[in-house]
C-alpha cells in the first residue's frame, strides 16, 4: 500500500471505524536512520488505533526504527515480509526474506528486545519456488520462536521475477485453505488473513477459521465498505450515516490541512473511490482529478463535485 495509505488516507478512513487497526505505508528502517524520521512517523492521534510498518533486514538497523516507532506512540510494529517490488528487493527486502526464516527471526528478536508494543510480521504463504506449506509452516515456527506472536498473511505466493507488483496481487492463486492450516497448527499463535477479500460476508467466513482479517485496496479503492465494521464485528451501535456525509466530516480536516500548505489533491485522492457505483460517481471522480490539483484549488472544489452526486 505504499504511495495509499499515507497519513490523510488514514484520517478519512478512521471516520468510518474506530475499531480497525490501521496501518502505514511500509517505512524503511534506512529511510529513519537516514532520513526526516520525524516527518516520516507523523501522524494525527485520531489516528489510533494505528500500526507503523517497516521494512528492512538489518537487525540493528530495525531495532533502531522500532525504537522510533515506540516513541512516536505507533501501537503496533510491523515488518513487511510480503512486498514483491523490485524496488524493496534490491534492498534485501520484502518478500524476498521468506527464503531467509533465520534472518527474518534474527531482525524480529532485535526488534523485540526493544519494543513496549507487539512486534508482528506481514508474510506470504510462499515465494517463487518455495511455495509449500512446509516451507511456510518452517518460516512461522522459525520467526514465532524468536517472539513473534502475530503474522498476516497473503493467501498468494510472491512471484518475484516475471510478474509486476499488481500482477503478484491477481495472478497468483489465493490458496486460503494453507493459511488456515497455519492457524490449525499453531493455535496459540494469531494469524490474520489478507488477499482478495472483499465483502462482509467473506470476512465472517474467514474468521471462523482465523483471528483477523486485513483488507486493503478493497478498503481504498470501495472505502464506505467499512462503515459497517464496528457494528458487525465489534457489537458497536450501527451507524446510518450517508457516503456524503462520511465527506462532510473530512472537511475539517482538509481545511485544517490546507491551512498548513498541504495540496488539496494529496487529500482528495484518497476520497474517489467513496462513490464507487453511485449515480454521479464519474462525474464526481473526474471533477476532483480535473480540479484539485491546481495551486490555488480550495475546498470549493470538493463542494462542487459533490453536486454530482448528491
Amino acid at each position: 500500500m505504499m504511495d495509499w495509505t499515507d497519513r490523510h488516507d488514514r484520517m478519512f478512513l478512521r471516520l468510518f471505524t474506530r475499531r480497525a487497526l490501521l496501518y502505514t505505508e511500509m517505512v524503511t528502517s534506512s529511510a529513519l536512520k537516514h532520513g526526516d524520521a520525524d516527518y516520516l512517523l507523523h501522524y494525527d492521534p485520531a489516528e489510533h488505533p494505528v500500526a507503523l510498518q517497516l521494512g528492512g533486514s538489518n537487525p540493528e538497523e530495525l531495532a533502531a526504527a522500532t525504537e522510533m516507532g515506540n516513541k512516536a506512540g505507533y501501537a503496533e510494529i510491523n515488518l513487511n515480509v510480503g512486498c514483491p517490488s523490485p524496488r524493496v528487493q534490491s534492498g534485501a527486502f520484502g518478500a524476498c526474506l521468506m527464503t531467509d526464516p533465520t534472518l527474518v527471526a534474527r531482525c524480529i528478536e532485535a526488534m523485540g528486545a526493544v519494543s513496549e508494543v507487539p512486534v508482528t510480521v506481514k508474510c506470504r504463504i510462499g515465494v517463487d519456488d518455495l511455495d509449500s506449506e512446509q516451507h511456510l509452516m518452517r518460516f512461522v515456527d522459525t520467526v514465532a520462536n524468536a517472539g513473534c506472536d502475530l503474522f498476516v498473511i497473503h493467501a498468494r505466493i510472491a512471484i518475484l521475477e516475471g510478474l509486476s507488483p499488481k500482477e503478484n496481487r491477481e495472478i497468483p492463486p489465493l490458496n486460503y485453505e494453507r493459511v488456515f492450516r497455519v492457524k490449525e497448527r499453531f493455535p496459540d499463535l494469531k494469524i490474520v488473513i489478507n488477499g482478495g477479500i472483499s465483502t462482509l460476508q467473506q470476512t465472517r467466513a474467514m474468521l471462523q477459521h482465523v483471528d483477523g482479517i486485513m483488507m486493503g485496496r478493497e478498503a481504498y479503492q470501495n472505502p464506505y465498505i467499512l462503515h459497517n465494521i464496528d457494528s458487525e464485528l465489534f457489537g458497536e451501535q450501527a451507524c446510518s450515516k450517508t457516503r456524503i456525509e462520511y465527506l462532510l466530516d473530512y472537511i475539517p480536516y482538509m481545511e485544517r490541512e490546507l491551512a498548513q500548505g498541504s495540496p488539496l489533491h494529496h487529500m482528495t485522492r484518497h476520497v474517489l473511490g467513496l462513490f464507487k457505483g453511485q449515480k454521479g460517481g464519474k462525474q464526481f471522480r473526474r471533477h476532483l482529478s480535473m480540479h484539485a490539483h491546481r495551486k490555488d484549488a480550495g475546498i470549493n472544489v470538493l463542494c462542487d463535485a459533490i453536486n454530482f452526486v448528491s
